[in-house]
C-alpha cells in the first residue's frame, strides 16, 4: 500500500471559526511524491532542502470535520497554508543550496543551436554511469558529485546537474496543482487572503 494525500480547502467566517470549503479529494491529484516532498516536506529525499509549508501540524482551530479526519491513528505529515502565503511563494527561489541528488536538466538545442533548458529529470543509473566514464570515476556519479561545471552530453542533449526550485516538481500552473490553487484564490476574493487555508495530511 502507498501514501495518499487528503484534506480540505477551509474558510473563515465572520464569527471567526472555520469551515470546509472544498474536499481536497475532489482534485484528484493522485500520488505524486516529488510534489509532496517540494510543498509539504513530505519525504525530504529529493533535494528539497526548503520545502515550502512543512510539517505545521493541524491547526489549532480546525473545523470539526478536518479535524475528525485528520487526527486518525494512521495519518501523518499534517500541516496547512493560507493563501497569502501560497498567494506569496516564489516559484523560482532554490530550495536547496547544492545540485539534487538525483535529478539533473536537460538541455537540447534550441532553432539557434543554443542549448534551451527543457526538463528537470531524475538521474538514471546510466546516466550516473555516464558521468563516471566523462569524469574519470570508478563508480556511479551522482549529479551533485560531478566537478563544477560539469556536464554529460548523451543523445543530443546535455544533462546538467540542478539546484530544485517549487516550479520544476510543482508548477503552479501544471495540472494537478492550478485547480487547488484557483479554487483557493476564488475563495480569498469572497473573504480575504487570510480567512482561506489548505490543510493536508498523508496516510
Amino acid at each position: 500500500m502507498g501514501t495518499d494525500i487528503d484534506g480540505a480547502i477551509e474558510t473563515r467566517t465572520t464569527d471567526g471559526r472555520w469551515q470546509v470549503a472544498r474536499d481536497l479529494t475532489a482534485f484528484a491529484l493522485g500520488r505524486d511524491h516529488d510534489a509532496w516532498d517540494c510543498l509539504f516536506g513530505v519525504g525530504r529525499a529529493s533535494g528539497m532542502e526548503r520545502p515550502l509549508f512543512p510539517y505545521r501540524g493541524l491547526p489549532d482551530d480546525a473545523s470539526d470535520p478536518v479535524r475528525e479526519a485528520g487526527a486518525v491513528d494512521y495519518t501523518h505529515g499534517h500541516t496547512y497554508a493560507t493563501w497569502a502565503e501560497v498567494a506569496a511563494v516564489d516559484w523560482d527561489a532554490p530550495l536547496a543550496d547544492a545540485p539534487a541528488w538525483s535529478w539533473v536538466a536537460v538541455w537540447r538545442p534550441g532553432r539557434d543551436g543554443a542549448p534551451v533548458l527543457g526538463e528537470v529529470v531524475e538521474a538514471t543509473p546510466d546516466l550516473c554511469d555516464a558521468a563516471a566514464d566523462v569524469f574519470g570515476a570508478r563508480t556511479l556519479l551522482a549529479p551533485p558529485e560531478w566537478p563544477p561545471g560539469g556536464e554529460v552530453r548523451r543523445d543530443g542533449a546535455v544533462y546538467r546537474p540542478v539546484v530544485l526550485t517549487a516550479r520544476m516538481p510543482a508548477p503552479p500552473d501544471g495540472e494537478r496543482w492550478a485547480p487547488v490553487w484557483t479554487a483557493m484564490r476564488e475563495h480569498a476574493d469572497g473573504c480575504g487572503d487570510e480567512r482561506v487555508r489548505l490543510v493536508v495530511w498523508f496516510g
